[in-house]
C-alpha cells in the first residue's frame, strides 16, 4: 500500500500536471477526435483510433489525479526535524566500499523521473529514517545487509 503522504513541491507538480492534461492535451486531443470524425468512416481511420485512445488515456490520468491529490497529505518541513533523516530530508550516505548516494526521501507519487529520489516506502528510507549523520544504517537486500554510512542531512536540495 502507497503511503499518502507528499512534499509540497511534489504536491505541485502534480496539480500541474492535472491542470495541463486537463486545459491543453484533453482539449487538443479533442479536437483531434472530433476532426477526424467528421473525415467520414472510423472503422479505417487511424488519426481517430489513435486521438481517441490517447483521450481515454487522459481522461484516465486525469481520474487518478484528481483522486489522489484528495488523498494526499503535504508534509512540511519543521525546524525540529534538523539533525536527523525524515520525510523530505536530502541525505548523502556511504557504503563500506566508498560508494556514495544522495537522495531526498519522498512519497511514492514523487519518484518518477527523478534518479535524485527515494519512496518513503522503500527499504532504504525505513532502515534511514530517524539516524543522525555519522550513524550506520543497515539495509535488507536481495543480496543480503548492507551498510551504509550517513554523510549528510538537509532539508534544503543541495546545489
Amino acid at each position: 500500500m502507497k503511503t499518502n503522504l507528499i512534499t509540497l513541491g511534489g504536491y505541485e507538480k502534480l496539480q500541474q500536471e492535472l491542470e495541463h492534461l486537463w486545459r491543453v492535451e484533453r482539449h487538443e486531443t479533442v479536437e483531434k477526435v472530433s476532426w477526424a470524425a467528421s473525415l467520414g468512416d472510423r472503422s479505417e481511420n487511424a488519426d481517430y483510433k489513435y486521438n481517441k485512445q490517447k483521450l481515454r488515456k487522459i481522461d484516465g490520468r486525469i481520474r487518478y489525479l484528481t483522486k489522489r491529490l484528495e488523498q494526499l497529505k503535504v508534509v512540511y518541513y519543521s525546524p525540529q526535524q534538523d539533525g536527523k533523516v525524515f520525510f523530505g530530508a536530502w541525505v548523502e550516505i556511504e557504503d563500506e566500499d566508498e560508494n556514495v548516494r544522495a537522495f531526498q526521501i519522498v512519497g511514492p507519487d514523487e519518484i518518477y523521473d527523478r534518479k535524485d529520489a527515494v519512496s518513503i516506502d522503500s527499504p532504504m528510507a525505513r532502515a534511514l529514517l530517524k539516524k543522525q549523520v555519522d550513524d550506520e544504517a543497515e539495509v535488507n537486500t536481495p543480496q543480503g545487509t548492507k551498510t551504509w554510512f550517513i554523510n549528510k542531512i538537509s532539508y534544503q536540495q543541495p546545489a
